[in-house]
């Protein structure tokens, strides 16, 4: 049987197939636990966040480059959806990031050895109140999102 691999994944970023060199997206929910007398009692909700990095070497940048002169601008680009989707034999997994938007963290990464492609780091923050879905299942509540415009 085949296992799930990084090779799996395909990569959306808005409308755009890239291929990436590694992809990270970290959730942080700051539920917390409460307690009476030293000993737990229930919890109380807090905050959530999702935000990560992309790394693409050069030609895949450039994809998202040329996206940015047409926004006129990298802070000009809308937020875009990232959508990671895995499929083999065996196994599925998707996970839905919800407007994303993208900020440039290492812009160049040169090896003058020549030994390894030019790659360029791009962080994200989950901006949009749909947030993450992953195997199509929503993170948050739907009463965490209702009211929210």
């Amino acid at each position: 049987m085949k296992h799930i691999s990084g090779k799996d994944f395909d990569v959306m970023i808005g409308d755009f197939l890239v291929h990436i060199e590694s992809f990270n997206a970290t959730i942080t929910d700051e539920r917390t636990p409460v307690k009476s007398g030293g000993v737990p009692n229930g919890f109380v909700d807090g905050d959530c966040a999702c935000s990560g990095d992309l790394e693409l070497d050069s030609r895949n940048f450039m994809v998202l480059s040329e996206a940015a002169r047409s926004a006129g601008s990298w802070k000009g680009l809308e937020p875009f959806d990232i959508n990671a989707i895995a499929v083999t034999d065996s196994a599925e997994m998707g996970v839905e990031l919800f407007g994303c938007m993208l900020k440039i963290s290492d812009l160049l990464s040169i090896d003058p050895n020549g030994k390894e492609k030019n790659k360029h780091k791009i962080g994200f923050d989950v901006t949009d109140k749909e947030f993450v879905r992953i195997n199509g299942v929503p993170y948050l509540t739907v009463a965490e999102i209702a009211d929210i415009i």
